[in-house]
């Protein structure tokens, strides 16, 4: 009882770390905003908060929409509260996008697409997550919109939502890698990054990754196209009658062609000559999870048709549904063991519990309203709250 009696104080002292971004008014609502989401309301949108702490709704509304207060500093501010007191060896961001079912057409990116809330195409909003996790701790630590292509090319529409016109569509990807510089930045170290078989199908984003000097494990599709032998290729010009020199470099003439990774597990030696091995990876709700994994060197297509830099080529199944497989590839060295690779490889588990506890018990997606800075500061204020309860359950 008196933990609990004493949250109320270490909550004022956590929001104070954040008092330089906001007037004293606005942090006035901040408060009232933080308490409202960690209450037991059932939901915890502006106008359920607002009536709770009996303020006027309009004014909550107004915070979040048009107080000029400096969100932006809020999020690096977390991220450097998130380096300075939990960062350390072995930690891994996880990349994500996550949905919320919206009825209407003027929350900010609002369409039909695919909505992992559903499994289906919806009405929904879309956004792209960066999470960080180490050891028992995670959190969320940035967030964006995901503005489709028909929001971008609408700017009146975008106008109207209070989207600023330098902001236009952008692939998940590129979201995703202005998060991890942004993280960086503010002083987060990623031992390992891991994302799902939409990011690994992006050649471009990997080569971004790698560029940084940042490894990773990302899944990929079962049609991904690598080389399990690292093909020969030139620098030498290109001569065809009636055509001009080509200096680009390319495979050499005769080189095999690249294959599904699908079709390089069934049949490249390196795999065939291989045993299962058998690995525990977390305790689940029906009990232990337990994998088989393979491992090899294969070389993956970039964009330009070439082969990437050597990469392990993980291929894995569930013992209890051993026709199912899930392909990996990392940049890490040559040596890093399966085993490795594997706990980065199902890591991202923790961003989706983060989603989930953010939704359930913080209410990331309640937002309603439709300006885009009252969604951005929601996002933002709702991973603040989140890290207050991962450090309170660390505690």
């Amino acid at each position: 009882a008196s933990a609990i009696r004493g949250l109320q104080s270490k909550l004022a002292a956590f929001l104070k770390r954040f008092r330089h971004c906001m007037s004293g008014e606005a942090f006035a609502h901040l408060m009232t905003y933080v308490e409202g989401q960690l209450s037991e309301l059932e939901r915890k949108n502006v106008e359920r908060i607002a009536l709770n702490a009996e303020v006027t709704p309009r004014t909550l509304q107004e915070f979040l929409a048009n107080y000029k207060w400096d969100h932006e500093a809020m999020r690096n501010g977390l991220q450097t509260i998130v380096a300075s007191e939990h960062g350390g060896p072995h930690a891994i961001g996880i990349i994500d996008e996550t949905s919320f079912l919206k009825k209407g057409i003027k929350t900010p990116g609002v369409q039909r697409q695919h909505c992992g809330a559903v499994g289906k195409q919806d009405n929904c909003v879309v956004t792209v997550h960066l999470s960080y996790a180490r050891d028992d701790f995670h959190c969320l630590l940035d967030e964006e919109l995901f503005l489709p292509q028909s929001w971008s090319d609408d700017r009146a529409r975008c106008r109207a939502a209070g989207i600023p016109d330098d902001m236009v569509y952008r692939p998940k990807s590129e979201i995703a890698l202005e998060q991890y510089d942004r993280a960086v930045s503010n002083g987060v170290s990623f031992s390992w990054l891991t994302f799902d078989e939409w990011y690994g199908a992006k050649p471009a984003f990997l080569r971004a990754l790698r560029e940084r000097g940042q490894k990773y494990v990302g899944e990929v599709h079962k049609g991904h196209m690598v080389w399990s032998r690292e093909p020969r290729t030139t620098n030498r010009p290109f001569r065809k009658k009636g055509h001009r020199s080509r200096k680009t470099p390319r495979l050499v003439s005769g080189s095999r062609k690249a294959q599904s990774v699908g079709t390089v597990f069934e049949n490249a030696p390196a795999f065939k000559k291989q045993s299962w091995e058998t690995f525990y990876v977390k305790d689940m709700q029906k009990g232990p999870k337990i994998v088989e994994g393979k491992h090899a060197i294969v070389y993956p297509q970039n964009d330009e048709g070439l082969p990437a830099p050597a990469h392990h080529l993980l291929v894995v199944r569930d013992v209890q549904s051993p026709d199912e497989l899930k392909f990996f590839l990392s940049n890490a060295p040559p040596k890093t063991s399966t085993e490795t690779l594997l706990k980065v490889a199902f890591s991202r588990w923790r961003v989706e519990r983060c989603f989930e506890d953010d939704k359930k018990y913080v209410g990331m997606d309640h937002y309603e309203g439709r300006r885009y800075a009252g969604l951005l500061r929601h996002l933002i204020i709702s991973a603040v709250s989140l890290l207050f309860l991962a450090r309170t359950r660390q505690d």
